[in-house]
């Protein structure tokens, strides 16, 4: 495919994210059964609270998700999805200045976040599901796809590639043909590799040392690797101890071009976006 300038304004509903530099998104579950956060959000006051502490702390855009996808997750109906979406989208677009972003592959949840407020789609089935292209499409708003391996009930039982860098590009390059296909222009697309998604540690760890390669059409990064799984095997740490081994990953993300970093715990990392910036700014 034709590359593209993807350019360094994305329009997101009513507001518009400057991508000439990286940003922090923070991670709302406002789901029970979550691998780091589960049913610490679900109260209405709890998850606002917990945006405004995010924000305080730097974060651009708020990740809302209704739907576990750790390994293992059970799939939760649309009902049960926007249930918990729905007020969460509309209190925060009352509330706060700020970009919401939806983690959903769910059609339905789509569009009625998108006229609640919401000004992303984030999908880590990359809009696969019946009827998400087309939803996406009629809400106009950016999306960002994902690659993974299978579904969460069993992606991480056997995964297996040939190569993984090769096969993740071309996953990636023939969803971003879907969607141009479908009328989603190439550039209100985001693309994330999915790490730990259908993805053993060695898996990762080639996937992030050839993460330049994929961006295909020039079309811009979000990397998701805060308190994840490959961290503890790698390190040997508890999920509430891999603080540190996120952060060194978020560097060499940013480092490598991504301009979203999806993270837990948005002061430190945020830190580390600037000081990276920083310094490739000075070289």
């Amino acid at each position: 495919m034709p590359t593209v300038n993807s350019g360094s304004r994305l329009p997101c509903g009513d507001r518009e994210l400057d991508l000439s530099h990286a940003h922090v998104m923070g991670i709302l579950n406002v789901t029970p059964d979550s691998f780091s956060d589960g049913g610490r959000y679900l109260r209405l006051d709890q998850a606002l609270r917990h945006v405004q502490q995010m924000l305080e702390e730097g974060a651009t855009l708020i990740d809302v998700g209704g739907e576990s996808t750790r390994p293992g997750a059970d799939p939760v109906s649309a009902s049960q999805e926007l249930d918990r979406v729905l007020p969460v989208v509309e209190a925060i677009s009352q509330r706060f200045d700020t970009i919401i972003s939806v983690d959903t592959s769910t059609p339905q949840v789509m569009c009625e976040s998108a006229s609640a407020g919401a000004g992303m789609i984030n999908d880590v089935r990359a809009l696969q599901r019946d009827g998400a292209l087309m939803a996406a499409a009629q809400t106009g708003l950016p999306v960002c796809l994902m690659h993974m391996q299978g579904e969460p009930q069993h992606m991480q039982q056997t995964p297996q590639y040939a190569s993984v860098i090769d096969e993740v590009s071309a996953f990636l390059i023939e969803r971003v043909t879907a969607c141009v296909q479908a009328g989603i222009p190439a550039n209100r697309l985001l693309l994330d590799p999915g790490f730990g998604f259908g993805k053993t540690l060695e898996h990762n760890l080639q996937l992030f040392a050839g993460i330049e390669s994929l961006r295909p059409a020039g079309i811009h990064l979000l990397v998701g690797v805060s308190r994840k799984s490959m961290i503890g095997q790698l390190l040997g740490r508890s999920v509430d101890q891999r603080l540190a081994g996120g952060l060194a990953l978020a560097a060499l993300a940013v480092r490598s071009g991504a301009r979203i970093i999806r993270a837990h715990d948005i002061a430190q990392t945020l830190d580390v976006v600037r000081m990276t910036e920083a310094v490739m700014s000075a070289s």
